[in-house]
C-alpha cells in the first residue's frame, strides 16, 4: 500500500504554491490533475551535495550517457516511447503497472498531467530513457524514470538519476525530489550526500531512523 496522510487537490499550478506544497511533504503523482498526496518525501538539498566516492564510480560506469531535456506537452511523442515505459514497469513492478496510454497522456495532455519535463538520456545517438518530471524555479521532481533493459549498460538507472541530480543543481535548483522512501528497495536513494526525509511534520535529516522505518 501507498503510504500517505494526506491528500489534496490544487488548482494553482504556480511554482510559489508548488514549492510550498513539496516542502509539505506533498508530491504529484498520476491518480489526476493537481492532485498530491502528502508522503514519506526524499529529497536532496542542492547545497550540500557533492559527489561522492560511490557516486563517481557509477559516473565513471555510465560514461558516455548524456542528458537532455524537453518541455511537456512533449511534440515528438511516439508510441515507442509509451512501449519502452510499459515494458520497463511490467518488468519491474509487475504487469499493468504503468500502461502505455498513462505514459501518452502524462507526456502530451497538459489537462490531465501535473508534469512539464521530459529527460531524454542517450548513449551516442541512441535514446535509452526517460525520466518523466514536475520542474519549478525552485525544484525539479525526479519521477517517472524508465529505460531500455535490453541496453547492455551497467548502473543505467543510477547513472540517469545522478544526471538528473547534477543538472538540477548546475540549473541552480534548490532541490531535488526523489518520490518517497516506504520499502526496503528505496534503500538506494539514501546514497547521496544532502539528503531530506519528511517525517509527516517536518524535515529530517537523520538517515540511520530512517533506515530502521524501511
Amino acid at each position: 500500500m501507498y503510504l500517505k496522510w494526506n491528500q489534496t487537490t490544487t488548482t494553482d499550478f504556480s511554482d510559489e504554491n508548488l514549492n510550498t506544497l513539496y516542502d509539505q511533504g506533498f508530491l504529484f503523482g498520476r491518480l489526476g490533475l493537481g492532485i498530491m498526496d502528502q508522503t514519506r518525501s526524499v529529497r536532496i538539498d542542492l547545497t550540500k551535495f557533492e559527489l561522492s566516492s560511490e557516486n563517481r564510480r557509477i559516473m565513471k560506469k555510465t560514461a558516455g550517457l548524456e542528458i537532455t531535456n524537453q518541455a511537456i506537452p512533449y511534440h515528438s511523442y511516439n508510441w515507442n516511447i509509451g512501449k519502452l515505459g510499459k515494458d520497463f514497469y511490467d518488468a519491474k513492478f509487475g504487469e499493468k503497472t504503468f500502461s502505455a496510454n498513462k505514459i501518452k497522456e502524462l507526456l502530451t495532455n497538459n489537462k490531465k498531467s501535473n508534469f512539464n519535463k521530459l529527460l531524454i538520456y542517450k548513449l551516442q545517438t541512441e535514446i535509452v530513457g526517460y525520466a518523466i518530471c514536475r520542474e519549478t524555479d525552485e525544484f525539479l521532481h525526479y519521477c517517472y524514470p524508465f529505460y531500455n533493459l535490453k541496453t547492455n549498460f551497467p548502473n543505467l538507472g543510477l547513472g540517469m538519476m545522478l544526471r538528473a541530480i547534477l543538472w538540477a543543481k548546475e540549473t541552480n535548483k534548490e532541490y531535488i525530489y526523489l518520490g518517497s522512501a516506504q520499502r526496503p528497495t528505496d534503500t538506494y536513494k539514501l546514497q547521496f550526500e544532502g539528503l531530506e526525509w519528511f517525517d509527516g511534520k517536518k524535515w529530517q535529516t537523520d538517515l540511520n531512523e530512517l533506515k530502521k522505518i524501511l
